[in-house]
């Protein structure tokens, strides 16, 4: 199992965020975590990024308990994020933006910058630009690609489509299609459902900070509940 989430409780405050929540990922996968505005999905990412602490519960990546670990070594051994919102630095160009994913590391990145640059053309075409200056689509591949530079074997996808055009949106999705063919596992937060569903291979539904169903992303699209609730059925 390359992620194991059991009994993970958080709070801002004294607002309870997570509830006893639980789930794993195996390796080789894409799950995707769906449901509304602050359902909890974006909190679970950032608890499993290190960047908020968890109250009580596990968090266990390649056999190995990382509940209390800082950011840099869940990047170090192997997971990273593209956050919700993009989250580029505006002021540096692609290319350092893509340098800055790799800040961990103390190797030759040439050929993963290349492998990148493959994934998202127009990265190499902008690789001089501020990314600043980029659309909404480039910058959502940016943050994509800068996750990618850490060489992940986890990487954790948090609203990707967001703002995006439906043609975007294809296209990143094909891309992360593509990135998990090519062995990435991928933890996936989306609010469009339908299209989330259909890419993973299992799923989880969040309400108000607990999972409350799940199952293949092919069952729960076939959920009487899931269709009601997320995809206009």
């Amino acid at each position: 199992m390359m992620l194991e989430v059991t009994n993970l409780n958080v709070f801002y405050d004294n607002i309870r965020a997570l509830t006893d929540v639980s789930f794993s990922v195996e390796e080789g996968e894409i799950m995707t975590l769906i449901g509304a505005n602050g359902a909890g999905k974006t909190t679970t990412l950032i608890t499993l990024s290190g960047l908020k602490k968890a109250q009580s519960g596990t968090i266990s990546f390649l056999g190995k308990d990382i509940t209390k670990t800082t950011p840099q070594s869940r990047v170090a051994m192997g997971m990273s994020q593209s956050p919700e919102g993009r989250r580029v630095f505006p002021g540096l160009t692609v290319l350092e933006n893509l340098e800055m994913g790799a800040y961990l590391r103390k190797d030759d990145i040439s050929a993963d910058m290349e492998k990148v640059f493959a994934y998202f053309p127009r990265l190499k075409e902008r690789r001089k630009q501020s990314a600043g200056t980029l659309s909404g689509g480039e910058q959502q591949m940016l943050a994509m690609g800068r996750a990618l530079m850490s060489r992940p074997k986890l990487m954790l996808l948090d609203e990707p489509s967001m703002g995006l055009s439906p043609l975007l949106v294809s296209e990143i999705f094909a891309i992360i299609r593509q990135l998990n063919e090519a062995g990435t596992t991928i933890l996936l937060v989306e609010q469009n459902a339908a299209v989330a569903l259909k890419l993973a291979h299992r799923a989880a539904v969040m309400e108000t900070g607990r999972i409350v169903l799940s199952g293949t992303g092919e069952e729960l699209s076939r959920s009487p509940a899931v269709q009601k609730a997320y995809l206009g059925g």
